[in-house]
């Protein structure tokens, strides 16, 4: 027998305002994916003047040819990958170790080691002395600036470590050690096969993190060549902005037509940019989605 609930006015007055704010939601997010990709193919004049604001208008592939053609933005591309790639296996090789220590519980002094990992998530040296002590390894403009200060973060660590706390259970490290398996043949042969949603949530976090700055090589890097595409969309926006206040200082004349055209391309560029750069994040996410939502609850909920 079925028993059904009444729902009273209250309740369906609930539900009701529980889609509207789900659809305000929705609107808000996805307008601004839906503005890039109509701005993406757009002639750059309606975009400029707003008349664009939702559908493609003068729909032109100009950008995305430009995008494709300009060997910076490729050269950034393949920085980015690298980059990326190089630095979230370090990531992944600090973290990892060090969060399923200190999830042991016969590890010596592992409170005093948290505490002082946690203090460093509150207190820094600021970016001066960081910089300093970069160059002081000699690592300013190299690939290394870019990942070394930032090889793990103390939020990963905690989630990675209370998944290993809430996971893997302790008799199985008992039984390792009575079959005489060292610890880090323990770790590398029954605790990683059996992490793999903490692992790809990690992978992702630094992934996405590496993917998208631009910070780190503003500072540590000099040379165009080891840009990383976040870099070149920055310099197609510095052109853009510099190429619209000249036009505004009183330039006329041909010099005021070739840096409007400037602009347009800037402008075209700039879209394109954009959608190339997020489509390998898109592309890759829906297939990390299923270990994300169990890694991530796993990982920061229980424990």
């Amino acid at each position: 027998m079925t028993i059904r609930i009444k729902e009273t006015k209250s309740d369906r007055l609930f539900v009701l305002s529980c889609y509207l704010y789900l659809l305000v939601a929705l609107v808000i997010v996805i307008y601004p994916l839906i503005y890039i990709i109509s701005a993406s193919v757009s002639d750059p004049k309606y975009v400029g003047s707003g008349e664009m604001w939702l559908y493609p208008m003068g729909i032109t592939f100009d950008g995305y040819s430009r995008v494709l053609q300009n060997e910076e933005i490729w050269g950034g591309y393949s920085n980015t990958i690298l980059y990326t790639v190089v630095g979230t296996l370090v990531n992944l090789a600090v973290t990892l170790p060090a969060a399923y220590a200190l999830s042991r519980q016969d590890l010596a002094g592992r409170g005093l080691v948290m505490g002082l990992i946690l203090f460093t998530m509150f207190f820094s040296g600021g970016l001066v002395p960081t910089y300093l002590l970069v160059k002081d390894l000699h690592m300013i403009d190299t690939m290394w600036a870019l990942i070394l200060p930032s090889a793990a973060t103390v939020w990963n660590i905690i989630v990675s470590r209370t998944f290993f706390q809430s996971t893997i259970p302790r008799e199985l490290q008992e039984a390792s050690e009575i079959d005489g398996c060292s610890d880090f043949k323990l770790f590398i042969s029954i605790v990683l096969p059996l992490s793999a949603p903490i692992i790809t949530v990690m992978a992702l976090f630094y992934g996405i993190t590496h993917w998208n700055s631009y910070f780190s090589a503003l500072i540590y890097l000099n040379d165009a060549d080891k840009f990383p595409l976040q870099m070149v969309l920055r310099k197609i926006l510095v052109l853009q902005e510099l190429s619209a206040e000249s036009m505004g200082i009183g330039v006329s004349g041909d010099s005021a037509a070739a840096m409007d055209k400037k602009a347009e391309i800037a402008s075209l560029m700039k879209y394109s940019v954009i959608i190339v750069s997020t489509l390998p994040v898109v592309i890759i996410y829906p297939f990390l989605q299923r270990f994300f939502v169990q890694g991530v609850m796993i990982g920061s909920v229980k424990g």
